[in-house]
């Protein structure tokens, strides 16, 4: 992987076939959503971004999890890639991918009244249920 350049980086899928290169974003968030934990056996760690650039398309695959976004994977290692609204440029972006290249910082959970019983984030930031996060998308 290569260092981090003006602000930008560059992550990989597991198996290297797919590279996304993105806008450095320090700012995770973690989603405790039902379609998260079912798509990672456990919470999303994600980072916002509005422009993707990949590498290795014809790995790529998209599945419509929803009316109103597909999630991203390598069809070849199966890594998570990303979660993406459609119609839009908002992409939220596995922190995975980068790993060793940046020093994320949590910027809050969602869909935490989903969350299960079993872990604890011990990070003190800002904790949005669902009707809340669902508020402030609308």
């Amino acid at each position: 992987m290569s260092p981090k350049e003006n602000n930008i980086i560059k992550g990989q899928c597991l198996c290297s076939a797919i590279t996304l290169t993105v806008a450095d974003n320090q700012n995770a968030s973690v989603c405790h959503c039902g379609m998260c934990q079912r798509w990672n056996s456990g919470p999303l760690f994600a980072f916002h971004s509005e422009k993707i650039e990949t590498t290795g398309n014809e790995y790529l695959a998209c599945y419509q999890s929803s009316p109103w976004a597909e999630r991203a994977f390598c069809r070849n290692c199966g890594s998570h890639l990303y979660y993406h609204m459609l119609g839009t440029q908002h992409y939220y972006v596995s922190t995975g991918l980068f790993y060793g290249q940046t020093t994320f910082t949590l910027a809050d959970e969602v869909f935490i009244d989903k969350k299960p019983s079993f872990y604890e984030l011990k990070n003190d930031v800002p904790k949005l249920t669902e009707a809340e996060m669902l508020e402030k998308m609308a």
